[in-house]
């Protein structure tokens, strides 16, 4: 892909012709802080799970180094300046060794490159600024990174390695024009995570003013509804153990004959297979046992659940949705000396505020219309970084 007023070839340079490396400290997190110092530090691991391709430091949580820490002997020289590239030189995941960011803006505060980090600096006359943080994110550079990198259980690559990966670059025009494109795609994707943030916040606050009974709806003709009515979660409906994986005849992938899913322990969907049976019926709901403790899922059709997922089949007076709802705003204090789980002896022992059916009904729409937003809202989310994902593999050379 290219914009239709570009022509002429693209320059091809090795990284080591383009820019040098200057020196890195290795301060930990036991050495950084949040709430002052003077000088600012780039740790690895802000680079591989919060910060932006295009890294603006007015925009960013960057910890400080703390203090007492003498930093009198860094070189002025190995400051981190705008345009300069950071790549994190170690991870346990293939994708993400050697990941980088681009400085844009520093808004004239000082910043070091620090542990398992390395700080590239461009040469004049090459590159547009931001150009070289996506050139760094497209499909082209981050194979010939993840070749060089070295090691089995924690991959690392170093400066000399990293100096032989190969770029391609067009005009500054050119440059430009790419930059902007994707840089206008990045903000969007930034803006649709606020807006789901800002749901899921929103969803939890209704949440908690509902359940510790703040907030009571009211029936068709303004009337109150009775008062909520305290059960033990064991009497309002039959609860089963998940199944043995190794006695459903099942697939990964839905196929002819594979219609029924398979759920697991975890949040979300925790969509495990698809077997050629199915244990339960719609509108249950399942239960982790383990790993994300007590996350409940109202499930909308057949389905199939594994060890350590409880599935509860709710009474005919108690709404699923409502149920899903009411068991994630319980605590599960769970003890145990080994992996923390939670079991059906456990879980129906525990006492739980029910209202009539017909609030029930009111509160699970209510909640429903959130989450259905949110949802709505992530397949944008989806969208628009399926499109980055393609940009940038179309985009660069």
């Amino acid at each position: 892909m290219r914009f239709p007023e570009f022509k002429g070839e693209w320059e091809v340079k090795k990284l080591w012709e383009v820019a040098e490396f200057k020196v890195t400290n290795s301060f930990s997190r036991d050495n950084l802080n949040y709430e002052n110092g003077t000088v600012k530090n780039i740790h690895y691991g802000d680079i591989h799970t919060k910060f932006q391709t295009l890294f603006d430091i007015t925009k960013e949580i960057v910890p400080y180094i703390n203090e007492g820490i003498s930093i009198n002997r860094i070189s002025e020289d190995f400051y981190c300046k705008e345009g300069d590239i950071i790549f994190a030189d170690a991870s346990e995941d293939l994708n993400d060794v050697g990941k980088s960011i681009e400085i844009l803006n520093l808004n004239n505060e000082k910043l070091l490159s620090g542990l398992h980090t390395l700080l590239a600096r461009p040469k004049a006359n090459y590159f547009q600024k931001g150009f070289k943080g996506y050139l760094f994110k497209s499909d082209s550079v981050r194979l010939q990174i993840q070749k060089e990198a070295q090691g089995s259980k924690v991959l690392s690559i170093n400066v000399g390695r990293i100096s032989n990966v190969e770029l391609s670059f067009p005009t500054f025009l050119e440059q430009q024009k790419i930059t902007a494109l994707l840089s206008l795609l990045e903000e969007k994707i930034l803006s649709q995570n606020k807006i789901i943030g800002e749901l899921k916040l929103l969803k939890n606050a209704i949440s908690k003013k509902i359940f510790s009974l703040q907030l009571r709806f009211k029936d068709d003709d303004g009337s109150h509804f009775p008062d909520w009515k305290i059960m033990k979660l064991g009497e309002i409906g039959k609860f089963y153990a998940g199944g043995d994986l190794g006695k459903l005849d099942y697939k990964k992938e839905k196929k002819t004959g594979y219609q029924y899913p398979i759920y697991a322990n975890g949040a979300g969907e925790g969509l495990f297979g698809y077997a050629n049976s199915f244990q339960f019926p719609p509108n249950c709901v399942t239960v982790s046992g383990r790993g994300n403790l007590g996350y409940a899922k109202t499930r909308k059709s057949n389905f199939n659940a594994i060890v350590r997922l409880i599935v509860v089949n709710p009474n005919n007076d108690i709404n699923p949705k409502f149920l899903e709802e009411a068991i994630n705003n319980m605590n599960f204090a769970i003890e145990s000396t080994g992996v923390p789980q939670l079991t059906i002896p456990q879980i129906i022992s525990y006492s739980i505020l029910i209202p009539c059916l017909e609030e029930q009904n009111q509160i699970a729409n209510s909640l429903s219309s959130i989450a259905k937003k949110t949802e709505i809202e992530r397949r944008i989310l989806k969208q628009l970084e399926s499109q980055k994902k393609y940009l940038l593999s179309n985009l660069f050379i």
